[in-house]
């Protein structure tokens, strides 16, 4: 897809990363890898488990070491789990990629994730005041990674994946008549 490695889906819990990037890697005929699916096999445990028992700092550091790996190991379309930028580290990583960051709206992630306990940090007695704490904290930092940014709310998965390769075809035609100029510059 691109010599940086993948495309790099970012974006909150419901946003559509687990949905969409299948959809989007058909489309654009490569392969479609899950960091939260990595994390899990490598671990032999889920990650509702890794954070009740281990705690959410054990768990991004293992979730910082799957990514990094899977960012040098895939080249199609890779998914993160939602924290996943939150890390210094990952993000001087994604510098390095083509990242789209779902944006979806509070009440529609709100209800996308409903009260799913493979949501840990979404468990708790207000789940709707505790989405918008997590949106508020990591919108800035989904933006200051992404390359694209493609709304879902209110849009059917194929569509967002559509979107997303006409946005992607765009880049790659940009930066093919850039790399024209600068050949014609010489």
């Amino acid at each position: 897809m691109t010599t940086r490695g993948p495309v790099v889906l970012v974006g909150p819990p419901g946003s559509g990363k687990s949905t969409v990037g299948p959809l989007l890697a058909e489309l654009l005929g490569v392969a479609y890898a899950d960091a939260d699916a990595d994390l899990e096999a490598e671990t032999g445990r889920r990650i509702a488990d890794i954070f009740a028992t281990d705690g959410e700092p054990a768990f991004r550091a293992i979730e910082e070491e799957v990514v990094a790996a899977g960012l040098g190991r895939y080249s199609g379309v890779y998914a993160l789990g939602g924290g996943a930028p939150l890390s210094e580290i990952t993000r001087t990583r994604l510098s390095e990629h083509t990242v789209v960051f779902l944006y979806v709206g509070m009440a529609e992630g709100v209800q996308r994730t409903g009260l799913s306990t493979a949501r840990p940090l979404l468990a708790g007695v207000n789940p709707r005041a505790t989405y918008k704490e997590l949106l508020d904290k990591r919108l800035p930092v989904y933006r200051s990674v992404a390359t694209i940014e493609v709304d879902t709310t209110g849009r059917a998965p194929r569509d967002v994946a559509a979107a997303i390769a006409e946005r992607l075809s765009g880049l790659a035609e940009e930066s093919r008549r850039e790399g024209a100029e600068e050949s014609f510059a010489e």
